[in-house]
């Protein structure tokens, strides 16, 4: 499967590509929830989100054959911008399906990176399909969004940055979609930390949780959460290392999130998407879990269409 050395060497690849984003602090945030909490800002990533790690990790894997036609991706926004982006420093094409629902700002940054857009029906079958049309009449290669070793290994370079920036941790809380971020991540802490590592996820795109309670990861569900970017199915290789190396998922709701979200732009003054919030609504709902710790929190993306907020 992958190692922690394979996120090592993820690290050292995309180190000229990517930002070392900062640990953000509220005192009255820690009053609130009774914690010491960390925030990694990673809506201060390249792209506006942690997507520019994995992706810029699977392209600069790849060979020079491998990436002759390009590469190719389905993608509600983040994924597809990073991608785009990554093909560009490499100096080849990018094919990014997008549901018809993408947020605007996603899939402007999709094309401002030289991205070629193409639009499909926003399901995720019609996404995989009109995906492998486009491979087929590209010869590109495939990056998945979540279910890619090669994705997993970048975005796991998040957790060790974490661990050098930071002394002791309790506890890490990290939004859960198709899983590349908590699969990375919780590799590296189960193997060089002491912390526990939750996933947060909304109640109402709950594939996540519903597979690791029950053993057997769900395939199919229709989620419907302002957290566009978590309503992506649990991947398998993701799942795989999230039973071994997480200690629980948690779950909330649409108003959590939203009142999470106004608490971070209100407290720490950052702007951040919905599915950055769900991490500060996990820590709020759950007090008894994450008093008196210490606690980091990943922010995973800073792209919001201030045409469609929620509140």
């Amino acid at each position: 499967m992958i190692l922690v050395s394979d996120i090592e060497a993820a690290h050292d690849r995309i180190r000229p590509y990517v930002h070392q984003t900062p640990i953000l602090t509220s005192a009255q945030l820690d009053r609130e929830t009774g914690a010491k909490l960390l925030f990694k800002a990673e809506h201060l990533q390249k792209v506006g989100a942690f997507k520019a790690r994995g992706a810029t990790n699977a392209v600069f894997s790849l060979s020079d054959a491998e990436a002759g036609s390009g590469v190719a991706t389905h993608s509600s926004g983040n994924h597809g911008a990073a991608l785009a982006r990554a093909a560009q420093l490499r100096g080849i094409p990018a094919h990014i399906v997008v549901p018809e629902n993408a947020r605007l700002a996603k899939t402007d940054a999709i094309a401002g990176y030289n991205g070629q857009v193409i639009r499909c029906e926003s399901t995720l079958a019609a996404r995989e399909a009109t995906l492998s049309q486009v491979i087929a009449e590209t010869g590109a290669t495939l990056v998945h969004p979540y279910d890619d070793l090669r994705v997993i290994a970048g975005q796991g370079t998040t957790a060790l940055e974490i661990l050098a920036q930071t002394d002791q941790l309790d506890s890490i809380v990290i939004p859960v979609g198709g899983g590349g971020l908590l699969a990375g991540s919780g590799l590296v802490f189960r193997d060089r930390s002491n912390a526990l590592v939750y996933g947060a996820e909304p109640a109402t795109a709950d594939d996540a949780y519903r597979s690791f309670k029950s053993g057997v990861r769900v395939t199919e569900h229709t989620p419907k959460t302002v957290a566009d970017g978590l309503q992506t199915t649990l991947g398998e290789h993701n799942f795989s290392i999230i039973r071994d190396c997480v200690d629980d998922i948690l779950l909330v709701t649409e108003a959590e999130i939203v009142a999470a979200m106004r608490l971070i732009w209100s407290r720490l003054k950052q702007v951040v998407e919905p599915s950055s919030a769900v991490t500060l609504a996990a820590v709020l709902k759950h007090p008894e879990l994450f008093k008196d710790q210490t606690v980091c929190l990943i922010l995973t993306g800073g792209n919001v269409d201030l045409g469609d907020l929620p509140f």
